[in-house]
């Protein structure tokens, strides 16, 4: 079992052998189960990535029984149609699914957790876009999704993925990082710059706290998804052209951990801190309890 990013890379290196590849073969000899039941599992998380970003961007969108969010999904799709976005249309239209993601994941909708439903927008935000703009096959897709898979198991095993202990640069920071790794796979990039993705993508979202309004899976969530997506992209980017990270990848998720730990509990999912303890935020959240007593 790979427990470190240097671990995986070296592997890839010494068989030359993509690291998709090697997680697959990773997760058959832990599950015990053949390649195809595998992939088979992998291709289900695929398709559920690409019904909940349907969902999102049809009709009117999708809306959560709060009415904090939804409908932005398809205000970015009508956006995006008038061609004059300011960050480009590729951009645009890996935010505009990653939002769609979280609206459906807020009107409790079926999401695939990536790693967590909080921060499942991310990836399918990166990977449907890179569908469209690299023209990928459902193979490469689906290896697009191992990878990331395999880096966020070393993710979750030496730090955490969850924005109750580590903030939000747990949920969505490690999706960020993992969709990174995973671009530079299916853009034809090697594993040592796929972990370089994976330092920069960290690096950028290092400290992000988790600040949910009234304690909702909403707000910020959904649109720092989007933020997520992008910054995958750029981070892919950056290690594609041959730019580092100073700090080595097991290193960086070492620091997310560490940094999470010295977080205030205010500022981990609680719903206290932050957004959510800002005077609009609480009048939110004393309107959304008085909405559930009735």
């Amino acid at each position: 079992m790979y427990n470190h990013i240097k671990e995986i890379v070296a592997a890839a290196e010494n068989t030359h052998k993509p690291i998709s590849e090697l997680i697959i073969e990773q997760e058959c000899q832990l599950s015990g189960l053949p390649r195809e039941k595998v992939w088979q599992r992998m291709k289900y998380n695929l398709q559920t990535m690409r019904a909940a970003v349907k969902k999102g961007e049809s009709g009117n969108g999708v809306f959560s029984k709060t009415g904090l969010t939804g409908g932005e999904a398809i205000k970015l799709k009508k956006y995006r149609e008038k061609g004059h976005t300011l960050s480009g249309d590729t951009m645009m239209a890996a935010v505009e699914n990653a939002i769609a993601t979280n609206e459906v994941n807020a009107a409790m909708g079926v999401v695939c957790a990536t790693p967590t439903a909080g921060s499942s927008g991310t990836l399918p935000g990166v990977l449907f876009l890179l569908e469209k703009r690299l023209q990928l096959s459902e193979e490469q897709m689906i290896r697009f999704l191992f990878t990331a898979g395999g880096f966020g198991m070393v993710i979750a095993n030496n730090a955490e993925i969850a924005g109750a202990t580590g903030g939000c640069q747990a949920e969505v920071g490690s999706a960020s990082a993992m969709g990174a790794a995973a671009a530079v796979e299916v853009a034809g990039g090697s594993a040592e710059q796929s972990a370089q993705a994976l330092s920069i993508a960290m690096s950028n979202l290092l400290g992000l706290v988790c600040d949910p309004i009234a304690g909702l899976v909403e707000v910020p969530c959904v649109k720092r998804n989007g933020i997520g997506a992008g910054n995958a992209l750029i981070a892919a980017d950056m290690a594609l052209a041959g730019c580092i990270s100073v700090i080595p990848a097991d290193e960086c998720i070492e620091a997310m951990k560490k940094v999470g730990h010295q977080m205030p509990a205010s500022l981990r999912e609680t719903g206290i801190g932050g957004l959510a303890g800002t005077p609009t935020g609480q009048a939110i959240k004393a309107k959304i309890l008085v909405k559930m007593r009735r």
